[in-house]
């Protein structure tokens, strides 16, 4: 059974974990402090130490359901093979403000989200919406909720509750993953935003860099793509 640290704990940078499987890809841990990529937010990078050997993760992903840090080659690895884990923080912190921020954007716009993707520094959603979203109005609204430094929470719901309620789902195209009977949430504020994801995010809104620039692209006649700049 794989530990997915990083749910509970977005801020945790490193972690000690032991192999418990080989792939050509890559290697299989009982701990994760790395992010596997999905839900549109790419996987983490960084690098595993051992007896004084540094190997870089080129990226981390879902193979057969089992988390996956991918190395250059596995060759000299071994199983339950003990190591230290480390994400690269920079980066992953830089996903963690956009992942948020595209939270608040979804709380000014109020369509469903058909698509998205997360980087360093820049994100974008498409929404099934006919007319385009004023660009003055989004970069307004969505900085003065940056500022307001609301918190930023994980809780969780049934499935049962999720089914009443499946109006929380946001996302037309992907469903939140079921099975284990809960569903975790993320909650900004009293009343901001609050749908499922599996992502990481920041603690408050306050550290969410500014955004600079925003440009929004006609993808269709019931599609349109809002694409956010954050302040480095």
């Amino acid at each position: 059974m794989q530990k997915e640290l990083f749910r509970n704990d977005s801020y945790l940078k490193t972690c000690s974990s032991k192999i418990i499987e080989i792939l050509d890809e890559g290697l299989v841990l009982d701990n994760n402090v790395f992010y596997p990529e999905g839900g549109g937010q790419p996987g983490d990078v960084g690098n595993i130490k051992y007896d004084n050997k540094t190997f870089e993760i080129i990226n981390t992903k879902y193979i057969d359901k089992k988390i996956v840090l991918c190395l250059e080659s596995t060759a000299g690895f071994n199983l339950n093979q003990e190591m230290i884990c480390e994400i690269n923080w920079t980066r992953r912190f830089s996903i963690m403000q956009v992942h948020t921020c595209l939270h608040l954007l979804c709380s000014i716009i109020k369509a469903p989200v058909t698509g998205g993707q997360i980087s360093e520094g820049k994100g974008r959603l498409d929404f099934d919406l006919e007319s385009k979203p004023d660009k003055e109005f989004v970069i307004e609204n969505i900085n003065k909720l940056i500022k307001g430094n609301f918190d930023v929470k994980v809780s969780s719901i049934t499935e049962e509750e999720l089914d009443k309620n499946p109006e929380l789902v946001r996302t037309m195209a992907v469903q939140p993953p079921r099975g284990s009977g809960s569903i975790r949430m993320i909650s900004i504020g009293q009343d901001i935003d609050y749908q499922p994801c599996g992502g990481t995010h920041v603690k408050n809104t306050s550290e969410i860099n500014l955004v600079t620039k925003v440009k929004v692209e006609n993808k269709g006649r019931m599609n349109k793509r809002v694409v956010l700049e954050l302040n480095n």
